[in-house]
């Protein structure tokens, strides 16, 4: 659990928190999202290879249709979880990014600098890795696929090791991850897009509009935001850019400035705390006493009115996608069935472009932009960071899973190529994330 904040005394939980602590114990590790995930991709890879395979295969082509009025849309599951559920994940990411960029390690061009660089050569060099691989072949429209890292797997690993991975490191890896996440979100975009209805990019860009002047008019409750989203993610879908990136471009709308700043909400919460000790000395029951009531209100305004909604929704959608949508994604999506000859699959192009971009470009396309860009002084390391540490975090680097398996679905409508891509995703993940946590595992611990 948390530690207790100093100057703050615990309230004395209900006897129902004493049954429920452990589960929030797990929930608050940061390590749980990775483990879920991972729980969640073995037992979608047991089940695609059991005797009840058949059963993992009708239960994600199972219609399902969502109706208002005369008005519906039909399919099956498997797409409502990477098309609809994914967008909301997308949507959490494009709050983390805006959030970077405005306040976080992206915010300076001298934080962000060495982040920056270390993404686009862990970008560019598994990409051309696959692309030689895969030059001509049926496979050569997936050199998308090991571009991306997997930063909830990740950040899990690091997690793991405790205080052995320096906490500057921890940021290094998720501005890395994030820098990623803007490259694949443009690369989908731009390349794993079909037909495009323009008129349908026009309703689109529409509904951005009215998002942006809700946003300087003072828009400021969820509600608002979430059924403009929903009109912005059918126009996408029916645009032909893959809806996802709806939830891109709403979080780049939602609000990250406070109409009370924490001066005025200190003056505000002082003043309506006085006014409810006031009102409490009258002996009179909070559930009758309306000046009381009145004063919670005021203070609950005023909590509401002092967070900015990007940061209220990123913490309310964090566990959501976290410990439903990712984990759904990955039962959908990581059932390969394998065969008998795993060695021979992971010879096939495909499978060994992926392979080869995750577990070899991805640990050389990082290690060697951050020494390039440290050797010509552009950058430096951060405080407490070695080059091991680097090396490290590079192989991290190669745990594609979500996002990789996510550009897959995209690249592929022939099944024997997407199992191919598939399998070259689960094993590079698996070979990043088992070096990545010896290379760190042998660091010394963090001088506490």
């Amino acid at each position: 659990m948390k530690a207790r904040q100093k100057g703050f005394e615990r309230i004395p939980p209900a006897p129902v928190i004493r049954i429920i602590q452990p589960f929030q114990a797990f929930a608050e590790n940061k390590a749980a999202g990775g483990i879920l995930l991972l729980v969640c991709t073995a037992a979608a890879l047991a089940w695609a290879n059991s005797p009840w395979a058949s059963s993992y295969t009708a239960l994600w082509h199972t219609d399902l249709t969502i109706s208002v009025g005369g008005a519906g849309l039909r399919h099956d599951l498997h797409f409502w979880v990477n098309d609809l559920l994914m967008a909301i994940f997308f949507f959490l990411v494009g709050l983390e990014i805006k959030r970077e960029v405005l306040v976080g390690e992206l915010a300076s061009v001298r934080q962000a600098i060495l982040p920056i660089v270390a993404a686009a050569g862990g970008v560019a060099i598994p990409a051309i890795l696959y692309s030689l691989v895969n030059a001509g072949g049926p496979g050569a429209h997936g050199w998308g696929i090991p571009m991306a890292t997997d930063i909830a797997f990740a950040l899990g690993v690091m997690a793991l090791l405790g205080d052995r991975v320096p906490t500057a490191l921890k940021v290094f890896l998720t501005a890395l991850a994030i820098v990623d996440d803007i490259a694949a979100v443009v690369v989908i975009a731009l390349f794993y897009t079909t037909e495009i209805s323009w008129s349908a990019l026009g309703v689109a860009a529409l509904c951005l509009g009215v998002l942006v002047t809700m946003n300087r008019l003072g828009a400021r409750h969820p509600l608002t935001y979430a059924m403009l989203g929903a009109i912005l993610w059918l126009a996408v879908l029916a645009s032909g850019v893959h809806p996802t990136i709806a939830g891109i471009a709403l979080a780049m709308t939602i609000p990250s400035r406070t109409p009370l700043d924490s001066r005025q909400f200190v003056l505000r919460g002082r003043r309506v705390l006085d006014h409810f000790e006031q009102a409490a000395e009258s002996e009179r029951s909070l559930m009758n006493d309306e000046q009381q009531q009145a004063a919670l209100l005021a203070l609950e305004e005023a909590c509401e009115k002092v967070q900015p909604p990007l940061h209220r929704m990123e913490r309310a959608l964090h566990p959501w996608v976290t410990f439903l949508i990712m984990p759904l994604f990955a039962l959908a999506n990581a059932g390969v069935p394998l065969g008998g000859d795993v060695a021979g699959a992971l010879l096939q192009p495909v499978a060994l472009g992926v392979l080869l971009g995750l577990v070899v470009g991805k640990p050389l396309g990082i290690t060697l932009a951050c020494w390039l860009t440290v050797r010509t002084r552009v950058a430096s390391l951060p405080s407490g960071i070695t080059w091991r540490h680097i090396h490290a975090a590079s192989w991290l680097g190669g745990i594609g899973f979500t996002m990789s398996l996510f550009v897959a679905g995209l690249a592929f409508n022939e099944e024997s190529l997407l199992t191919m891509a598939k399998l070259g995703i689960l094993s590079a993940s698996l070979i990043a994330g088992i070096v990545g946590a010896m290379l760190l595992a042998r660091q010394r611990p963090a001088a506490s």
